[in-house]
């Protein structure tokens, strides 16, 4: 007979969509609980074990991993193919097909000025295993995705971290030399061998993996050595592939490649894994009588392609040796340009204790006069000798810092230019003196000094931060010597105080200030590089609907036209953060697909902009300013801090090197959290996506729309750039699910485990559930949680009748958080379950209890091991020459097996389902 036993996915799918159809006739029902009590129901009757669970937990995250990578695809255009480049290169020589084409020296101007740069960052975003990030990125390149992967991530190391950015950069290298040949190619159709003179380098590719320090204790300066003379090596090893199968006109070129390759691997070896003195001498004479060997330029490379271009035997092998070139000009000896990131804090130390300023930057009564201090030392200070021993003698970070980096310019590559980011610039002190730094070490002709602007703070003070910079002659000269003025907006932290659509309104309205400010210090004409470090999720300003919306919500056609008015030359610069974000680097498909979408960006023309919401920029001011308090009133109710605090930290993975948490409450278990800043930003928003309620980019917006609801759907339906911000709140509200977060508050109350225990004619399960209720009253998180909900769900319920289209959440993602629950309260049963025993190690049966309550399982299980070892050890077996007393009471299997193990393996489908989570979403925190 065939089998017709029910599928237990599809069966709970089916039972859910009821729940939820009668939860719409009821405003008592509670779908998510409901069916979260039919798992739990289902595992203890017997039809689902824990090998069941396994298996349904897998299905879901194949299905979401599918999922993705089919948005993936769509992302980037590619279910049509990737947009063509020989049409764009042809639209760039002739912009109109019936028409002339364009002066050769405009063309030269348009392909060769850098306008886009893509920035491989080390955002802790490696949510996938590597293997499964791959077979994602080759299933959304047409490739079948495989059943059964792994989804959970294992926390990577810095190599591995480095391993994924160089295979993602290789690919993007790739496609750019797509990019330049079908430049060069369309020039070749119209000018003849004048094209051959032509080195287009309009999109970069830059990287700050190994080479950002702020937050990070991992990453010593010999780290940030050994990676950047890595990356040297595999630009070397890239040429070099390139030319070899040119023979005799790239002899010349390959012989010089080969010992200066030869040369750089030898000093990599040199590189010390630890600082020792003896160690880091012989690295010195390595670095120092390696260098000339080695190359620290592409003049001695660049100066021999005209030659091998003339002797080239066909216009196959000039193209080849044209593509070479180009992508040596662009990244320079590198395999893309180079990143640094520190904090302003870590700068300000570094200058107290040189300069002896005793004052603070942010006490505003001695603002002016440290101000005034600071520019006095600049025109006193002299460079001074710099070598490897300053690095094992310095102390300060950021000293360190500026010492790699002038080492990098002088003994590895001093053609391209390194930027120097610093992270919570609130003053044009920082500036200033990250400017003195870097005359002091004789390395500020080589670093550009860039502010981050993140918190809503900085984004208001950022046109006062550049006021106070810029009224140093010693600053606009430096700006004035390197031509560019390079400035970094994050959108993390501005998202989740102030909400991600009002954090990227404060970006746009600081961008739009500049042109009157660079206008006032006479800085016309420099070069404006604008750098929007987001992440992959709406939350952290990914915009979801394609890369095209993505591009265009971070650099809104305004601004740039208002730059474009003002003769200041624009390059843009965006963030491809972590594992989540070399993803659209994973495959060349995606590669080319990717890069594509950046040139057509890159190379749109800046128009007049006519969309309406510049026309009612006081409505507009009003409604982000109103989506602000009301974000700000948020992150200050207790409540936020309580519900992400609970066991949000415990429903993740590590996916990057830094903890969730900001500290630890040592043997304690995990600190209680008052207040959201002591979570970093990504854990923040992952917690948000885990919890059901994205709270970063669709809070407020219910009280701003309700203020004006004809205004706001007027907006909706006819200005671009309104409706663009809003499609990340639409994809914010389809992960959102009040039902969902509903449940969260309801386990984090006793009242509904105290009904459960008055339901349950189940044995012993009564005094289970009154031991659970018991437990979560001593959390005492009930009360602020349930105010925070009502908070929540009056702000939706505004924005449901202002906007009555607002996307839900589907049936899988739905059943995934009803399922998630249920295991979590299954691991909540055993909890109550744990024997008495003595304190140990500071630890009671009681604070092990609170602590896997708090997810706090895998230090509770390793303590619980040794207070109850699974079996008797050494001392079975032996012979101790006396009648032995018996043995039995040294051995816990019983608890092992009934409690421990259980434990641990629905700990482990909780943070499977935490990965199935997360592909719903598309992206981590």
């Amino acid at each position: 007979m065939p089998d017709i036993t029910p599928d237990p996915l599809q069966e709970l799918l089916a039972r859910l969509r009821e729940a939820r159809d009668a939860a719409a006739q009821d405003p008592f029902g509670d779908p998510v609980l409901l069916i979260a009590l039919a798992i739990s129901r289902r595992i203890d009757d017997g039809p689902l074990d824990l090998d069941g669970l396994a298996a349904l937990v897998q299905r879901l995250s194949d299905g979401a991993a599918a999922e993705r990578a089919r948005r993936l695809a769509a992302y980037v255009g590619l279910p049509a193919g990737p947009a063509s480049l020989a049409e764009l290169a042809e639209r760039l020589v002739r912009p109109d097909p019936e028409d002339s084409p364009i002066p050769f020296a405009r063309y030269r101007a348009l392909v060769e000025t850098p306008r886009f740069a893509a920035v491989f960052t080390a955002h802790p975003t490696f949510s996938l295993p590597p293997e499964t990030g791959a077979a994602l990125a080759q299933a959304a390149s047409g490739a079948t995705l495989p059943e059964g992967l792994v989804h959970r991530p294992s926390p990577p190391t810095l190599g591995e971290e480095f391993r994924q950015a160089a295979a993602a950069i290789e690919r993007g290298r790739d496609a750019l030399d797509g990019l330049a040949a079908a430049l060069l190619t369309a020039a070749k159709s119209v000018w003849g061998d004048r094209w051959t003179t032509l080195v287009p380098r309009a999109v970069l590719l830059a990287s700050w993996v190994g080479y950002d320090t702020d937050g990070r204790t991992d990453i010593g300066w010999w780290d940030t050595l050994r990676l950047r003379l890595t990356m040297k090596r595999l630009q070397l090893e890239r040429l070099q592939a390139q030319l070899a199968g040119l023979g005799d006109c790239a002899a010349p070129l390959r012989a010089r490649l080969g010992g200066a390759l030869e040369a750089v691997r030898t000093q990599i070896a040199a590189v010390p894994e630890r600082p020792e003195p003896e160690a880091v001498e012989r690295l010195s004479a390595a670095m120092v009588g390696l260098r000339e060997a080695a190359l620290t330029g592409t003049a001695p490379l660049l100066e021999l392609f005209p030659q091998a271009i003339a002797a080239a035997p066909d216009d196959a092998a000039r193209l080849a040796l044209a593509v070479a070139r180009s992508g040596l000009a662009a990244h320079g000896l590198s395999l893309a340009h180079t990143h640094t990131r520190l904090n302003a804090a870590q700068v300000h130390n570094a200058v107290r204790q040189r300069l002896g300023f005793a004052a603070s930057p942010d006490d505003m009564a001695q603002r002016r006069g440290l101000l005034a201090a600071i520019n006095t030392a600049l025109g006193e200070v002299a460079a001074q000798p710099v070598d490897f021993g300053a690095l094992l003698a310095e102390q300060a970070s950021a000293a360190r810092l500026m010492l790699i980096c002038a080492q990098i310019a002088k003994h590895v590559d001093g053609s391209a230019p390194i930027r120097f980011l610093i992270a919570e610039t609130e003053t044009g002190y920082t500036l200033l003196a990250a400017l003195w730094l870097a005359r002091r070490f004789g390395v500020d002709h080589a670093v550009e000094l860039s502010p981050l602007f993140e918190t809503a703070e900085a984004l208001d003070r950022g046109e006062r931060v550049l006021e106070e910079a810029l009224r140093s002659p010693h600053f606009r000269d430096y700006i004035r010597q390197h031509g560019r003025l390079c400035l970094q907006f994050g959108y993390s932290d501005s998202g989740r105080y102030i909400g991600q659509l009002a954090g990227s309104y404060l970006a746009e309205r600081l961008k739009l200030r500049l042109v009157e400010l660079l206008r006032r210090h006479k800085l016309d004409g420099i070069e404006v590089v604008l750098f929007d470090t987001h992440g992959e999720s709406v939350g952290r300003g990914g915009h979801p609907d394609s890369l095209a919306d993505r591009l265009a919500y971070l650099s809104p056609p305004q601004a740039r036209a208002a730059l474009d008015r003002a003769g200041l030359k624009l390059r843009e610069e965006t963030a491809f953060q972590g594992g989540d974000g070399y993803l659209l680097f994973g495959t060349p498909q995606l590669a080319a697909a990717t890069v594509a979408g950046i040139a057509a960006h890159a190379f749109t023309p800046i128009g007049p902009v006519d969309d309406p919401v510049y026309a009612e920029a006081d409505y507009v001011a009003d409604f982000f300013a109103t989506v602000r308090r009301e974000m700000q009133a948020l992150v200050a109710d207790p409540g936020y801090a309580a519900l992400l605090g609970a066991f949000g930290p415990g429903l993740l993975d590590r996916t990057g090197s830094r903890p969730a948490v900001r500290q630890s409450d040592g043997l304690g278990g995990p600190i209680r959290i008052s207040h959201p800043s002591q979570l970093r930003a990504i854990p923040n928003n992952a917690i948000l996506q885990q919890l059901g309620w994205m709270a970063n980019s669709i809070h407020g917006l219910g009280i701003a729309a309700a203020a004006n609801p004809d205004a706001f759907a007027d907006l909706r339906a006819r200005s671009p750039r309104f409706k663009r911000a809003l499609a990340l709140a639409a994809r914010a509200a389809a992960c959102s699910d009040l039902g969902v977060l509903r449940a969260v508050v309801d386990t984090l109350d006793p009242g509904p485990w105290l009904d459960r225990a008055g339901f349950t004619r189940r044995e012993g399960r009564r005094a289970a559930l009154l031991g659970i209720a018991q437990a979560v009253e001593r959390l005492d998180l009930d009360a602020p949680t349930r105010r925070l909900f009502r908070r929540l769900q009056a702000d939706h319920l505004a924005l449901q009748a202002a906007w009555p289209d607002l996307p839900v959440m589907p049936d899988r993602l739905v059943l995934l958080h009803a399922l998630r629950l249920a295991l979590l309260h299954r691991i909540w049963l055993l909890a109550v379950e744990l024997p008495e025993f003595s304190p140990r190690h500071g630890a009671t049966r009681e604070s092990l209890v609170i602590r896997i309550l708090q997810l706090d399982i895998e230090p509770v299980l390793k303590l619980l091991e040794e207070i109850f070892p699974a079996a008797p050890g050494a001392v079975v077996g032996l012979d101790f020459h006396e009648p032995a007393p018996p043995r039995e009471g040294l051995s816990y299997a019983r608890e092992h097996a009934e409690i421990f193990r259980p434990m641990a393996r629905l700990f482990a489908l909780v943070r499977g389902c935490g990965a199935a989570i997360t592909h719903e979403v598309g992206a981590f925190g």
